[in-house]
């Protein structure tokens, strides 16, 4: 694996130092966070040699080697984590990636990790695949935060379906010929919306802070090492405009996805995210995970929580995803339940590699999971990420006995 990028800009450091102590209020007592970070660490024996490209899936639960002889039992529900694998084989997939985590508990319940090709590497530890469209929704969040906007701000636009031009930001009543408010916008992923708002009324320095508030700007504390999502918001005002609208200058690993998910699904706060439940000697169980969830930060107030959720249920009810969670007659592969969601596609042209994204969470209005999915293809491909995901949505949910969910096929 690469080497860990380092922090990019000052405002992204500011905002994961800001977000890292949690805001706690009510019967709870603070806490130093240094103190609970060397108590928590003390309680958590050494994890040397954790393999999770290793797994071995029983009917019951899922295990992985340790150093010294040592297994892991992790938190994987075996169901779901076949159910991920076994799509991506099934199409075989040139690179993709899915994480899914409890929303209250911050255990994970699928890491599945797949690699069509004899050099295997962790999809989701990686954070080489641009962001994309996904982070439209920290560009959200700024607007709300820093702006005061909401899912049902309105802005005019004209083009902007492709590579933003710099007319096309300029407000123009004579070819602004459609309107869209931010909730269809981030359904539909209308790029020069983004772009106008953001060039309007954010600065790259609030756009870098939010997203170092959603955890870009370094790894994630986690069982196995993860790469540092990347974020370098432009000074440049047009590059600025296009870097909010998600072309280019950020990245994400799955794993980083699957946690922006969590955090919005989660009112804004941010779990720890939790792999390995116990650890086996032999037979013995020498270490059981017995902990309460650990809150890493607060990144948005829960109203803005709140206003991201109706913006992203657009996503799956009327906008990119809404062909991948319903079938041809529009009868939802998950009726009953309500999906929030971000699409994102991106290309590397030059690579021939071709990035798409989706990240969620449902029931989206009582969340139980989150999830990330990420597909890589090549100019030829079968499916992409939010079918990826609706799949292993379809899993949990048929598992836990949704009315009228079946598993997928």
């Amino acid at each position: 694996m690469r080497r860990f990028g380092k922090w990019l800009g000052l405002a992204a450091a500011a905002g994961i130092i800001a977000a890292l102590v949690p805001v706690v209020r009510g019967k709870i007592s603070l806490e130093s966070p240094l103190r609970r970070l060397e108590r928590n660490v003390a309680e958590i024996p050494k994890l040397d040699g954790l393999d999770l490209l290793r797994l071995d899936l029983r009917p019951q639960r899922v295990l992985a080697p340790l150093s010294e002889g040592r297994q892991a039992q992790l938190t994987l529900d075996p169901v779901i984590q076949r159910a991920a694998r076994a799509q991506m084989q099934k199409f075989r997939i040139p690179e993709s990636g899915v994480v899914m985590i409890e929303v209250k508990t911050g255990r994970v319940l699928a890491y599945a990790s797949y690699v069509n090709a004899n050099d295997k590497f962790d999809v989701n530890a990686r954070a080489e695949a641009p962001a994309a469209s996904v982070f439209k929704v920290v560009t959200s969040a700024a607007l709300i935060e820093r702006a005061g906007l909401n899912a049902d701000t309105e802005q005019c636009y004209h083009g902007g379906k492709s590579r933003i031009s710099p007319d096309e930001l300029v407000d123009d009543p004579v070819r602004d010929k459609w309107c869209a408010t931010m909730a269809m916008a981030l359904g539909r992923s209308l790029n020069v919306v983004f772009a106008r708002l953001a060039q309007k009324h954010l600065t790259p320095e609030d756009v870098s802070t939010m997203g170092g508030a959603f955890g870009f700007g370094a790894p994630l504390p986690f069982a196995v090492a993860n790469e540092t999502p990347q974020i370098n918001i432009p000074e440049d005002p047009l590059e600025f405009a296009r870097s909010s609208a998600g072309f280019w200058n950020t990245t994400l690993s799955p794993l980083a996805a699957a946690e922006l998910a969590q955090t919005v699904a989660n009112g804004g706060v941010a779990l720890e995210p939790r792999i390995v439940a116990s650890v086996f000697k032999g037979q013995d169980e020498i270490w059981k995970d017995e902990r309460p969830p650990r809150v890493l930060r607060r990144a948005v107030k829960p109203e803005t929580a709140a206003e991201l959720t109706k913006m992203m249920r657009e996503t799956v009810e009327n906008g990119s995803a809404f062909k991948s969670f319903h079938d041809e007659r529009g009868t939802p592969y998950l009726p009953g339940i309500q999906v929030a969601g971000k699409t994102g596609t991106l290309t590397r042209y030059k690579d021939n590699r071709y990035y798409t994204w989706f990240i969620g969470f449902a029931p989206a209005d009582k969340p139980e999971v989150a999830i990330s999915a990420l597909v890589v293809n090549n100019p030829s491909w079968q499916i992409k990420a939010a079918m990826l995901a609706r799949e292993v949505l379809r899993a949990y949910f048929a598992e836990h006995g949704a009315k009228g969910v079946t598993p997928p096929s």
